[in-house]
This record gives C-alpha cells, sequence and structure tokens, in this order.
C-alpha cells in the first residue's frame, strides 16, 4: 500500500511541475484558458485532483488543497482562510491514541508503531494550523490589510480577523487538557504529542492571539479615525463644487458667534489717548484736574539705628550644639565598648538627656555621616521606621540602630 502511496505521490508532484505555469495562471486569475491549453493535459489535471469544475459552464479551477498550499508557501498576504476546526481534530488524536494503546494491549508492535506515527504526524499538523492561523493574522496587520484600496474595506477586513481569532480562541477552550491526561495515562510517548507538545504550542498560540486582538482593535480606531476625517474633507470639497462662490463670514461681525468658534473668551483690544481730538478735550481736562498730590497722606519712616547684637545669645546656642556633639560622641564611645547594638533613643532613655529625640537622631545621623571612611567601616547603621501609610516610596524613620561591624 505504501509503494502504490509513493507512485501516485511521485505523479502528482511531477504534473505539478509540469504544469507549474498553468497551474499559477489558475491561482492568480482564478481560472484556466482551456483556448490556450490541450484537453489532454486538462484531463490529467482533473485527474490527479488539482483542477476542477465547479459548475457545468464554469471554468476550470484550483482544488482548495492545491490553493491552500500554494497560499501557506508564497506567505500571499491575500490569504483570508484560517483553520479553526480544533475540535475534531482533538477527537481524532484521541481516536489515534485509542488504537495505539489497543496495539500495545494485544502486543501488536508494528501496528501500535504505526498508529504512533500517525498520530505524531496528526499532532504536528495541529500545532502547525495553529501557529500559520497566527503567522497569517501578523502578516494581514502588519501589512495593514494593504491588499484592499478603500478604508471601508480595510476595517471589514479588520472585523473579519477579529472574528477569526473570537473563533480561534473559542476552538482552543475545546482543548481540555485533564482528558488529555488521562487518554495519554502512564505512556510516555503519548505524554509527550498530548500534554508537552500541545501545552506548548497552546500557550504561545494564546500569548499571540492577545497580542493580535490588541493590534487590530489599535488599526480599528485609526481605520475609523480616518474615515471621518475623509468623509469631512469629502464634505467640505463637495460644498466647495456645489457653490463655488462660497466665501466665509466674518464670524467676529456676528451677533451670534457659532459654539465651533466661540471657544475661547474675548480679548480686549489695546487702546491709546488721542490728545489731537477735540471731543476728548473736556474729558481729558477733568481727568487731569482729578489728579492731586498724595504725598501728605505718606507716614514718615523713622530713621535706622544700629541695632545691639546680643552675644550671649550665640554663646548659648553654640554650647548647646557643643553638648549635643558631645552626646553623639559618648554614644559611639558606648557602642565601641559594649560592643552591641544600641539604638539612638534608647541610650537618649538610659541618659536622660534633655535633647529633644528629632534634633537627638539628626546629630546621631549626621555624626555617622560625618566621620570620615575608614572610620564609618568599623560601625553599621541601620534605620529603624515603617512606610509612609499615604505617599509611596517615603519611609519614617523612628530610631536608629548603631553597632560595630
Amino acid at each position: 500500500m505504501s509503494k502504490n502511496l509513493q507512485q501516485a505521490g511521485v505523479r502528482l508532484l511531477n504534473a505539478l511541475s509540469r504544469h507549474s505555469d498553468i497551474i499559477m495562471q489558475a491561482y492568480l486569475t482564478g481560472g484556466v484558458d482551456e483556448s490556450q491549453v490541450s484537453p489532454k493535459v486538462l484531463d490529467q489535471l482533473k485527474t490527479l485532483n488539482i483542477l476542477w469544475r465547479p459548475e457545468p459552464d464554469a471554468d476550470l479551477r484550483l482544488k482548495s488543497a492545491v490553493r491552500n498550499l500554494l497560499e501557506a508557501g508564497l506567505n500571499d498576504e491575500r490569504n483570508r482562510h484560517i483553520n479553526a476546526n480544533i475540535g475534531s481534530a482533538i477527537a481524532a488524536l484521541t481516536t489515534l491514541s485509542q488504537h495505539y494503546k489497543e496495539a500495545l494491549h494485544n502486543q501488536r508492535f508494528e501496528q501500535a508503531q504505526a498508529h504512533l506515527n500517525n498520530l505524531t504526524e496528526q499532532v504536528y499538523v495541529l500545532t502547525d494550523m495553529l501557529s500559520n492561523g497566527v503567522r497569517v493574522l501578523f502578516g494581514r496587520i502588519n501589512n495593514e490589510f494593504g491588499y484592499v484600496d478603500s478604508l471601508d474595506a480595510k476595517i471589514r477586513e479588520n472585523e473579519l480577523a477579529q472574528s477569526q481569532v473570537s473563533d480561534l480562541l473559542n476552538q482552543l477552550e475545546m482543548i481540555r487538557f485533564d482528558e488529555l491526561v488521562q487518554v495519554a495515562g502512564s505512556d510516555r510517548d503519548l505524554r509527550h504529542l498530548l500534554v508537552v507538545v500541545l501545552q506548548n504550542s497552546f500557550a504561545r498560540c494564546t500569548q499571540e492571539l492577545a497580542i493580535v486582538q490588541a493590534k487590530l482593535l489599535e488599526l480599528l480606531g485609526r481605520f475609523r479615525e480616518y474615515r471621518g476625517r475623509t468623509r469631512l474633507l469629502k464634505g467640505f470639497l463637495l460644498h466647495s463644487e456645489q457653490q463655488p462662490d462660497f466665501v466665509p463670514s466674518d464670524y467676529t461681525k456676528m451677533s451670534a458667534v457659532p459654539a465651533l468658534f466661540n471657544v475661547a473668551q474675548s480679548m480686549i483690544q489695546s487702546a491709546a489717548v488721542d490728545v489731537l481730538n477735540s471731543e476728548h478735550e473736556l474729558d481729558l481736562q477733568s481727568i487731569v484736574s482729578s489728579i492731586r498730590d498724595f504725598r501728605h497722606l505718606k507716614k514718615a519712616q523713622p530713621e535706622r539705628s544700629a541695632r545691639n547684637i546680643k552675644i550671649e545669645e550665640q554663646q548659648e546656642v553654640a554650647l548647646d550644639e557643643d553638648k549635643l556633639s558631645k552626646a553623639v560622641d559618648a554614644y559611639f564611645c558606648e557602642v565601641i565598648e559594649s560592643g552591641a547594638y544600641i539604638t539612638a533613643l534608647d541610650y537618649h532613655h538610659q541618659q536622660q538627656l534633655e535633647f529633644e529625640p528629632e534634633a537627638w537622631l539628626y546629630q546621631v545621623i549626621g555624626g555617622y555621616e560625618g566621620l570620615p571612611e575608614e572610620e564609618q567601616r568599623y560601625f553599621a547603621m541601620d534605620a529603624l521606621g515603617e512606610p509612609h501609610p499615604i505617599y509611596n516610596g517615603n519611609y519614617l524613620i523612628s530610631d536608629v540602630v548603631l553597632g560595630l561591624r
């Protein structure tokens, strides 16, 4: 049987090679010019199921299998066909798996190997069908449906692609991996084909279809925007053709400004006094006569006197800072002598320091940051606190802990 299949396949491929010009003519034009081809060649192509006549009066056309082969091999952007019959493919895989398990159970190993080879081929055909469907969609999207001219046609092609994506997703939901796991059982080859291979293809196809849906929606919005602008421009051109003497009116002189133009507040025009206009003479005189000198209303500013600087206050501030710095030094020395980790506020409470806790924490952090790098390496300081409950990225420090590395 395999020998007969091989011979039939060789005859089919030889016919495709010998009559490639006729086949490509039928692929590009949709039919064959029978007056240019001998009847013997046409009969041979019909016998091999390469050409067929849909109706008695119709032209000879390519078989769907040959057309699909050319569309897939040539990556033809006009290809709109996507095979989404996943349900029947899964049913066929289940049936072949049962045949394989039955042959193994009856120890018919050659027959089992034949069923396994057929099952492997069907699994890879299904995965290739899924990837080819996604590839066809991506090709049409990347070209922005360039095989059609008008925007309306592009929108229709976009809607067709969206419906095909929805059909593919609905068909993918028919793959029940829990049922496939039960069908595969403990057989390693079946689990590899029905679970591993199909699941990887399913995950990849689902992710790519999500990207396709997003791109299709983006293209649809862009096409509709272009169509709206095109209709507006065509309407203006039609109006100009019907009324060639049309001149837009000055909307600024109208009592009721259209809402399209009334989008900004009115502006006050610049003005200047015309002293040469005799009609304004009385008005200008009244304005000038009303001008008075208000210098007597201004309060006399007292003379500035030198201020006495109290040096005692500055000395007191300097002494306080000196005490705070010495307390920080004592805190660092206590950490060195004890060799333990001590928090700043614990030391503040133990020594009953009179400084404010916040000022004490600032001084401790500043004292650590002010140390030379060589001395900082001997200490380890960590901040204790919690993130801000409202503002992200802000950390509220409530205490610091200092110790030796």
